[in-house]
């Protein structure tokens, strides 16, 4: 069914089309569902009809303040969190047994909530929030789809699954994982981004950024830990940035705790190169700027930032967070280096001098960095929240 059939049958309610999202706890699972909400409204207002949507959460999540924010009806749920380890003595941990304890009170409220607001469809985007909603969309038989951003599914999704409409994922790469019993229910989305992502323009960056010192006949490396930065990035990029200041310009987003320090640092390098190196603790409203003008980013493997990288076709090193749930970022970044669209440094290899072999092999090589720009986009897919938005249309009741 194309879009526009959708479109066309989704027209015939004369109500407002009723939403309950549910998921959140970090950036990953929320931010991902708020592009979608963003663009089901666009496409619903098309066609004259309102958005009614329910975001049901946790308290404290960032879900809880991007829903204040954003003017987003929200509940709360009791949760039980399951505290993952290897060790199956450890997993039943007082904690872990004080929290299974809520689940059914959970159940209970998301049950009442979902009865009450009878949407005519519920999304889940993962996080442990999203369980007791996802099993009570099933008992009160309105329809499911679960999107997953990571190329393995969470947790939490692997527990709705079988009880899903659909399961939407981020990559091809993904099906091959699914259980035998939810594989036919599965269809490629792609993970949703930010549409100003999409819209940087490098000329403000140099202009905004004030980065009159930056070479333009040298490539921009732009390096990231993410909103808080990271100190184990931080460690290596400083002591590669002298050579790596002689290949290319660099903006290091470096984290407020390690500002100042940078900052030192920064100040004490040559003259003829502290000129193309910006640091600053925090990159806001500048990103999609920032993202154009780059032409190698150096940054953790989270899906938020691999969905950004291939939508934009950036090639990357990428420095996965060791202790991600369920090793997610490692499988991001190995996939991304699997299909040529990055270099995957692992545990050891993060060093000064793997990090330095790693970007030389790319910025040494404008014929390598092209590859990789290719490889990048054939993976990215600017358009998964229309994707997404399309599926949720297509089951809803």
């Amino acid at each position: 069914m194309t879009s526009a059939d959708l479109d066309r049958r989704i027209a015939a309610p004369g109500r407002p089309f009723r939403l309950i999202v549910t998921g959140g706890g970090t950036g990953g699972h929320t931010y991902p569902a708020l592009t979608t909400i963003r663009t089901t409204s666009t496409r619903l207002a098309r066609l004259g009809i309102g958005l009614d949507v329910l975001w049901v959460g946790t308290a404290t999540g960032l879900e809880a303040r991007v829903t204040e924010r954003e003017g987003i009806s929200f509940k709360t749920v009791a949760t039980g969190k399951i505290r993952r380890s290897s060790n199956p003595l450890k997993l039943a941990s007082p904690a872990n047994i004080k929290d299974m304890g809520r689940v059914p009170l959970g159940a209970a409220q998301a049950r009442a909530i979902v009865s009450e607001f009878k949407p005519d469809v519920v999304l889940s985007t993962g996080g442990y929030v999203a369980v007791p909603v996802g099993l009570a969309a099933k008992f009160c038989r309105r329809p499911l789809v679960i999107h997953e951003q990571t190329v393995r599914l969470g947790l939490a999704n692997r527990a709705l699954a079988r009880a899903a409409t659909r399961v939407a994922v981020s990559s091809e790469s993904t099906l091959p994982l699914l259980p035998d019993s939810v594989r036919s229910s599965a269809v490629v989305t792609g993970n949703p981004v930010r549409p100003e992502v999409l819209t940087g323009q490098p000329d403000k960056a140099i202009g905004g950024l004030g980065l009159t010192g930056f070479n333009r006949t040298l490539p921009t490396v732009y390096v990231t830990g993410g909103a808080q930065g990271s100190v184990q990035i931080n460690t290596v990029v400083g002591a590669v940035l002298p050579w790596l200041l002689t290949q290319a310009n660099v903006i290091h987003q470096c984290g407020a705790t390690s500002i100042e320090e940078a900052r030192q640092y920064a100040a004490q390098l040559p003259d003829d190169i502290r000129p193309r190196y910006l640091v600053t603790d925090f990159v806001g409203s500048e990103l999609p700027d920032v993202l154009a003008l780059a032409d190698v980013v150096i940054s953790r493997s989270g899906a938020g930032t691999i969905a950004e990288l291939t939508a934009l076709g950036k090639p990357s090193v990428l420095i996965p967070l060791a202790t991600s749930a369920a090793n997610e970022q490692e499988h991001n970044a190995l996939h991304l280096q699997q299909a040529g669209a990055a270099v995957a440094l692992l545990k050891e290899a993060v060093t000064p001098e793997g990090l330095r072999r790693a970007v030389s092999s790319i910025l040494s090589s404008p014929e390598k960095r092209q590859h990789m720009v290719e490889q990048a986009r054939a993976l990215g897919r600017p358009d998964a929240a229309d994707r997404l938005t399309d599926v949720l249309l297509s089951v809803a009741t």
